[in-house]
């Protein structure tokens, strides 16, 4: 089945509202990502430091929810080190529920 590619865009600056966007928005959507492939990265744009958490805690929630398929995130701003990311982890097996930060 391959990997699939999220890229996530759109949200709100702030990190409650982020969070409440993602998973009233994004969510159904990488189930739906997912249920097509054997992994799922979602990207992400750069954000402030207290993005960190809820995005971490959705990736990893969702890894659980879904193994033994795999889910991890990237994010970051410069395409080159995201797609290089996105390769990598399609061929790392043992990596799931992580938040790689590419910038």
């Amino acid at each position: 089945m391959g990997q699939g590619v999220l890229r996530v865009e759109g949200l709100p600056e702030r990190a409650l509202d982020a969070a409440a966007a993602f998973h009233a928005q994004w969510l159904t959507r990488a189930r739906e990502k997912l249920a097509g492939a054997d992994t799922l990265a979602l990207v992400f744009a750069c954000a402030p430091y207290d993005h960190r958490d809820w995005r971490l805690a959705a990736v990893q929630n969702l890894a659980r929810e879904s193994a033994p398929k795999r889910v991890n995130a990237i994010s970051g701003s410069d395409e080159a080190a995201v797609a290089r990311t996105v390769e990598w982890l399609a061929q790392a097996p043992g990596i799931t529920g992580q938040l790689l930060a590419v910038d």
